[in-house]
């Protein structure tokens, strides 16, 4: 089944540099819906992680329980697992196809596990 010939529409509560990347993704690649869901999620991560990451430089790296006892942020788990996300989503888009000169489109990403 050929991708959609239609532009993805960059989601706009995605943080500016994220919409950047998206479209930058999206002008190079042949996505089908799957793809640009995907594509959103990875974006939604990442954008988590940054928070988080912001959050941290902020307040620190922990912060006292209730007898005063240094625990790490919950921001620390929040970038860890928003990482990890945006990691394995970015894979499952497996956007590593390499573009050739004479392709009049670009390519339909194609999973790495059938190979």
């Amino acid at each position: 089944m050929k991708g959609s010939t239609d532009k993805a529409r960059t989601p706009a509560h995605l943080r500016a540099e994220t919409r950047r990347w998206f479209e930058h993704v999206t002008e190079e690649f042949e996505l089908e819906q799957h793809h640009t869901r995907l594509l959103t999620l990875a974006g939604e991560a990442w954008d988590r992680c940054t928070q988080a990451r912001e959050a941290i430089e902020k307040f620190g790296l922990t912060v006292e329980d209730r007898f005063g006892f240094p625990r790490p942020r919950p921001e620390i788990a929040v970038e860890r697992d928003s990482r990890l996300a945006f990691a394995r989503l970015v894979r499952e888009l497996d956007s590593d196809t390499e573009l050739t000169p004479d392709s009049m489109r670009p390519p339909a990403l194609h999973s790495n596990r059938r190979h």
